[in-house]
């Protein structure tokens, strides 16, 4: 489904992107695994990768700087060509009350989950301008769309990926190039193993299909967005939620 095509996923070394990244190789792809400071694990991901028969390569990146996505491009495409594929899954939290949330904790998440979105958006949109083809795919979360009580930079940030998505599918639409969002449910993760059990549980009362998600639901769909299945699909997004949408 994407033999010979060249991934980049960012925050690739656990959870959903680590799934994401091993997904687009099982089909076919090579893929450049960004990470931030787990080194050890992303080169575990590599490894895993290149046991399935396709090239991958480790590369850091802190994706809330311009300067470093712009190296981070410039290395991917050093190790494996030109990119068809970017996933933007790099992501953190720093949950608080509104009342009690400091700029530092609402910055810090916008820049890395807004804002390096966006610089690895404007280095993909570029490339893709001039070649006339490819995808991008970010992963955006049900807390974009729903709002979630003790995290308003985490959910002002994935509702300002899903408007950038529609903004630049428009921008690129005329050279062949789609762009398409993801918004995950509560999925099995670090990140959602560290919440207390009252939130958990309160969180699967909310899910039709009674259970949380696992990061290759997240991956199944980012790898049919990424395909040629999905050539006539731009500026939309995908819930993977589990029916918490409905």
């Amino acid at each position: 489904m994407l033999k010979g095509k060249k991934a980049l996923v960012t925050g690739a070394g656990r959870g959903i992107g680590r799934a994401i990244a091993l997904t687009l190789a099982a089909y076919g792809a090579d893929v450049a695994v960004n990470y931030n400071g787990s080194r050890e694990a992303a080169e575990q991901v590599v490894k895993e990768i290149q046991a399935l028969g396709r090239r991958a390569v480790a590369l850091q990146a802190d994706v809330s700087k311009e300067d470093e996505c712009r190296r981070l491009f410039e290395q991917a495409e050093e190790a494996l060509g030109s990119i068809d594929i970017l996933v933007n899954n790099a992501g953190i939290t720093r949950d608080n009350l509104a009342v009690r949330m400091s700029e530092e904790e609402f910055n810090a998440v916008l820049d890395t989950n807004l804002k390096g979105a966006f610089f690895c958006m404007k280095q993909a949109g570029k490339r893709m301008l001039k070649k006339r083809s490819g995808r991008i795919i970010n992963i955006s979360s049900i807390s974009g769309i729903r709002g979630n009580a003790g995290q308003m930079n985490y959910c002002a940030a994935k509702a300002g990926i899903l408007g950038m998505t529609r903004c630049l599918a428009k921008e690129l639409a005329a050279r062949n190039v789609t762009v398409n969002a993801v918004a995950p449910g509560y999925i099995e993760t670090d990140m959602t193993a560290a919440l207390p059990e009252k939130v958990s549980t309160a969180a699967l009362s909310q899910i039709p299909l009674g259970r949380m998600g696992r990061p290759e639901d997240i991956a199944e769909a980012v790898a049919f967005l990424a395909s040629d299945r999905a050539a006539y699909i731009t500026g939309q997004t995908i819930q993977v939620d589990g029916g918490m949408g409905i």
